[in-house]
């Protein structure tokens, strides 16, 4: 009989679209390089039509459907899942004939696919749950307290995941504990990946020289624009700091968009900001870095709430690898991540927020050696390099655990 072990992964994004997720490019192509054969369905967009529905990229087979279309809304997201479901299971039953997997890598949110992943684990499939966000505490950020039951309803798909799961991968700690405490898994089946940026990608390049003749500091800001992001609170101390700290000797670049980004525009017109800020909307990588090599100090708006307090934002992990000092309001998954590379202004107090960036415009040296500071600790934990080890952990453990139950097996049926 043949030992060997069958090295195959069926990944599901339903949210953002491959290759332009990070995380989840960044662990098909590592496992890719270890020797797995990786297959990723995800949405298309309208926008987005020049991708086909089926390429190939960097040795990663990509699936995609039509993207639902967006209501803002409850029933809107009920809608927006079901569909997805209903895709994404009638693309990965193509999967499964050709090119086929052998496990059923689910990135959430939302937790609704675990049901494809119980009907796979009925025909002998793994399940690894990829925990990126905690469904209820986000949905509450949203839509606050109004909808109770869809709240525990979610509850009840997040603790069904983690306990269907063969393996659950966390980005932090406290994700971590949570998992523990409210679906009651064993901490042995929950693997630590932290959503780590990638060096080689994020380096200082060139100053952007329009942008840096704005003002003597740049304030720079990167990431998506949602209800629960915290560019309204960024906006408001902002005006704090021109109106009541009466400095005008900066400007705020706002890269990113999201549901938020034409209400974020209105506002900050509202708060008559229009000379001081720009949104940028998407640009490209190489934009990117010299918009953030151009910043003086980059900021982490996200206001203290359930989901925040306990989620690490990918704009921290970039703001240090590009050795930025940081100013972000004190929520704990911040100073694990950030630590001394980071001034932290009292959670959701917007004028502590501008005292804070005040402080660091008029120290340069601080603003240096804070820096630093994130560079190094990107360099020695942080970095994608320093996961991939975490997460190939994963799947070991099922190639050990299939080896074992083999020779197991053997020994069983060997004549004594």
């Amino acid at each position: 009989m043949n030992t060997s072990v069958r090295n195959r992964v069926l990944m599901l994004v339903a949210t953002s679209l491959y290759p332009h997720d990070g995380r989840v490019r960044r662990e098909a192509t590592s496992l890719v390089a270890a020797g797995y054969q990786v297959s990723v369905i995800c949405p298309r967009y309208p926008q987005r039509a020049k991708q086909p529905w089926r390429e190939t990229i960097d040795g990663v087979d990509v699936f995609r459907y039509p993207a639902p279309l967006r209501r803002f809304s409850v029933f809107g997201y009920i809608w927006g899942y079901i569909y997805t479901v209903v895709a994404m299971f009638l693309l990965s039953l193509y999967v499964l004939f050709r090119p086929g997997f052998d496990v059923i890598h689910i990135h959430n949110p939302p937790d609704i696919l675990t049901f494809i992943a119980a009907f796979y684990k009925l025909l002998g499939k793994r399940f690894v749950f990829d925990h990126h966000d905690l469904a209820p505490e986000m949905f509450e950020a949203i839509f606050g307290q109004r909808f109770r039951l869809a709240h525990r309803v979610l509850v009840w798909l997040e603790q069904l995941s983690c306990r269907l799961a063969d393996r659950v991968i966390s980005t932090n700690q406290s994700y971590k504990q949570l998992e523990i405490q409210r679906s009651g898994i064993p901490a042995k089946s929950i693997t630590i990946v932290r959503n780590g940026p990638e060096l080689n990608l994020l380096r200082p390049v060139a100053p952007d020289p329009d942008l840096r003749q704005k003002a003597d500091v740049i304030i720079g800001y990167v990431g998506a624009m949602g209800l629960h992001d915290g560019v309204d609170y960024l906006l408001r101390a902002i005006r704090h700091l021109i109106y009541d700290l009466n400095r005008t000797d900066f400007f705020c670049v706002l890269i990113g968009r999201g549901k938020s980004w034409d209400k974020m525009k209105s506002l900050s017109e509202q708060l008559g900001l229009s000379d001081f800020v720009w949104f940028t909307g998407f640009v490209e990588h190489a934009d990117l870095l010299r918009y953030l090599s151009t910043a003086d100090i980059c900021v982490a708006p996200e206001p203290s709430n359930s989901f925040n307090d306990r989620s690490t934002f990918i704009k921290m992990t970039e703001y240090i690898a590009m050795g930025k000092p940081i100013v972000a309001f004190d929520l704990p998954e911040h100073r694990v991540t950030a630590q001394n590379a980071a001034l932290y202004a009292s959670p959701n107090d917007e004028l502590d927020f501008a005292r804070k960036i005040a402080w660091l415009m008029d120290h340069p040296q601080q603003r240096q050696e804070m820096g630093q500071i994130g560079r190094q600790r990107a360099e020695t934990e942080l970095s994608w390099s320093h996961q991939i080890k975490h997460l190939l952990s994963v799947y070991e453990s099922f190639r050990t655990q299939m080896t074992g139950n083999y020779e197991k097996s053997q020994n069983e049926i060997r004549p004594s």
